[in-house]
């Protein structure tokens, strides 16, 4: 049974090892499909935060599958999805180093400026 999801074709329903309905998308099944990082922006909120991840094919299958399974109570307004290998980080241990450079240019800390004392907001 082919499977149709707002005019996307995602498949066949086949049957898995243990029996269960497998679906898959050109021989891969969903173990194979790439990993996908998801960010929401809520109602309150001015930025997007992770919620989570999950499996999918393609970008606009994974903003479709982290609609049903992160925004079930309208929470969101907002879905940014990023495919998992796209993401960098630095590593935690390496922080003395990375930020090491910023620690000599005391010259951005606002302790170095006179204000006049008419300012009283800042």
């Amino acid at each position: 049974m082919k499977q149709y999801i707002n005019k996307y074709y995602y498949g066949d329903y086949g049957e898995g090892k243990n029996g269960a309905a497998d679906i898959s998308t050109s021989g891969k099944t969903q173990h194979e499909w790439p990993l996908w990082e998801v960010f929401i922006r809520s109602k309150q909120g001015l930025d997007h935060k992770h919620v989570g991840s999950l499996h999918a094919v393609d970008a606009q299958m994974a903003i479709e599958n982290a609609r049903d399974v992160y925004t079930r109570r309208m929470e969101g307004i907002s879905i940014w999805v990023v495919e998992s290998k796209h993401i960098h980080a630095s590593n935690p241990d390496d922080a003395d180093a990375l930020y090491d450079p910023a620690n000599d240019k005391a010259y951005r800390h606002p302790t170095f400026y006179d204000l006049p004392d008419e300012l009283t907001h800042i």
